[in-house]
């Protein structure tokens, strides 16, 4: 994964650090990353993979899904003080992104399975583009999963579909299959067929409702919920399987500072 961080910094650095060479900052030090917010670790260790390769050497990166308070220092590298100025602005706002990303998909996790203890927390795969790999980690580390990974991974025929295919009744495919019907007669008569129903705009006592009778067609049905806010997590999560969420990717950044010390 190292070419994607060669590419943030080719997109902040495309023809040297400027001020670093103007002023004739030459030598060893180090850098601390320190975050003022607490959070959930994410994805350090390729970051320490990208500071290797640059001969620089790290000497604590907080570890994936570990738990860390405000003030605490979450990745550290001693070496070419050229190098670690150049590399500082990257990291430190690589960090704040996936670190945040975590600690949002956490909180999710925790609140739906205070309700269902074997609820699934997928984020989509509405990621940034060039940022795909690492935010999906991120949920990963913080106890979710991921939905779908990209159109070729999965099936997943939406309401899109349905309006200009042919119905599908007799779908038969390896992957497993998931529908998102228009309605509650499309619920009903999709919920043989499928492995997975995508159920939208439901209120939690319509959701109750259409997913007893749903069972009652296919006692192994999964049923997934999208389009909720964050606080109403704890309503939905008593009778669903599934809920998919773009909110993780979309959560502030850490508040990250950094400091560069001569040694």
């Amino acid at each position: 994964m190292i070419e994607y961080f060669e590419h943030y910094l080719q997109e902040d650095c495309p023809y040297g650090d400027e001020t670093t060479e103007l002023l004739q900052i030459n030598g060893e030090g180090t850098l601390n990353i320190l975050s003022r917010d607490e959070g959930i670790g994410a994805c350090a260790d390729d970051l320490e993979q990208f500071y290797k390769n640059k001969g620089l050497d790290v000497t604590y990166r907080v570890e994936n899904g570990e738990y860390f308070e405000g003030g605490a220092v979450i990745f550290s590298a001693q070496g070419d003080l050229r190098e670690l100025f150049k590399l500082w602005r990257v990291s430190q706002t690589f960090l704040s992104i996936v670190c945040a990303i975590a600690a949002r998909t956490h909180n999710f996790v925790e609140a739906a399975r205070k309700e269902n203890p074997d609820i699934m927390i997928a984020t989509s795969r509405k990621t940034h583009p060039g940022f795909r790999k690492y935010e999906l980690k991120a949920v990963k580390v913080a106890g979710g999963t991921h939905h779908r990974n990209s159109l070729s991974d999965s099936i997943l025929v939406t309401q899109n579909h349905l309006d200009v295919a042919d119905a599908p009744e007799k779908l038969k495919a390896v992957k497993k299959i998931e529908i998102e019907p228009r309605d509650n007669d499309e619920a009903l008569k999709y919920a043989e067929i499928a492995d997975v129903l995508l159920l939208d705009h439901y209120s939690p006592e319509e959701m109750a409702v259409i997913v007893t009778k749903l069972k009652k067609i296919n006692p192994n049905l999964e049923i997934a919920v999208g389009g909720i806010k964050s606080d109403e997590i704890p309503q939905y999560a008593p009778y669903v399987d599934i809920i998919v969420s773009t909110a993780p990717y979309y959560a502030q950044p850490l508040d990250l500072t950094t400091r560069i010390e001569r040694t």
